[in-house]
């Protein structure tokens, strides 16, 4: 008996440390086989949060439409630029800048807002960020409903060269180049599951974090060509040699984020350099995030 308990030892594979790259892969990899639970939670998310309205989940487009219809027609008047062509652009934007405001804000409390489930649920922690970046889809698959309503609306000015801003970029047009819009949609979503991995952790244990966090990212999104067109920075400032100025959307790194998703919608040409900058931060940012993962996955149970 003790020769035979000896050998089973000697055959058990080794156990897995808590603190290691394959734990941490382990867990974002277990969290997408619980794709079925995360997947139904995301859509009861949607169906409690509208469950005693008349028009339930109708009221996010709405909303969405009318406050890029507001915007549109404002900045259209102060910056003195097309209609046809500058409300789409807003409309995009504003839609984008919301998928990736709401994998911030909610990512920064994902764990805490989950505390009851992580405690009594035996479920690898990143399902509940595939949870809520998952809701933040269905948000915009609604939102998307405004961008094919003023597609339709305004086709005729999108389907051949245009501008924005008068004297601005003249763009190509909408043609089979939209497609690109899914892969850079996919990098988006892609990239909201680390940063949710990685703020959520750190705001588990800094509890200051998501405040913080809301104040910056109103001053992000008046500093992102989402209500203004790039090419205004020129306009304003006189044009010629200026063009350094267009460095303040350019080290935005949100701006390009928004900009391979957008671009493809809008008929205009993705240049390489977004998708390079893009791409850039996906490997360092998951690269933190497992980092995170590795080494502080196991307290979650206990910051919460």
């Amino acid at each position: 008996m003790q020769a035979t308990s000896t050998l089973d030892q000697a055959e058990a594979p080794p156990p897995v440390k808590s603190r290691s790259f394959k734990r941490a892969f382990a867990d974002v990899r277990e969290a997408w086989d619980h794709r079925e639970l995360w997947g139904h939670l995301g859509w009861q998310d949607i169906k409690q949060r509208y469950r005693r309205s008349v028009i339930g989940p109708l009221w996010i487009t709405i909303s969405m439409g009318t406050t890029a219809l507001a915007l549109g027609l404002l900045y259209s008047v102060l910056f003195d630029t097309n209609v046809p062509t500058f409300l789409p652009y807003v409309t995009a934007g504003f839609i984008i800048w919301n998928f990736i405001l709401g994998c911030i804000t909610e990512g920064t409390d994902v764990f805490i807002a989950n505390e009851g489930l992580i405690k009594h649920l035996p479920a690898p922690i990143t399902v509940h960020v595939m949870r809520m970046v998952w809701r933040q889809v269905l948000f915009l698959a609604h939102n998307l409903v405004v961008y094919v309503v003023v597609l339709a609306i305004f086709f005729t000015a999108l389907d051949h060269p245009y501008t924005i801003t008068k004297g601005g970029i003249e763009h190509p047009g909408l043609s089979w180049t939209i497609l690109l819009a899914v892969p850079g949609f996919a990098l988006l979503a892609v990239n909201a599951v680390w940063v949710a991995l990685l703020f959520g952790v750190i705001s588990t244990r800094f509890r200051d974090i998501p405040p913080v966090v809301t104040s910056f990212i109103n001053l992000v999104f008046f500093m992102t060509p989402i209500v203004w067109d790039a090419g205004v920075l020129q306009r304003v400032t006189g044009g010629g040699d200026n063009n350094w100025r267009i460095l303040i959307a350019e080290l935005n790194p949100v701006y390009h984020f928004v900009e391979v998703v957008r671009a493809p919608l809008l008929g205009h040409a993705v240049d390489w350099h977004h998708w390079a900058i893009v791409g850039g931060f996906t490997v360092i940012g998951w690269f933190a995030a497992l980092v995170i993962l590795r080494n502080y996955r196991a307290r979650v149970s206990y910051w919460v």
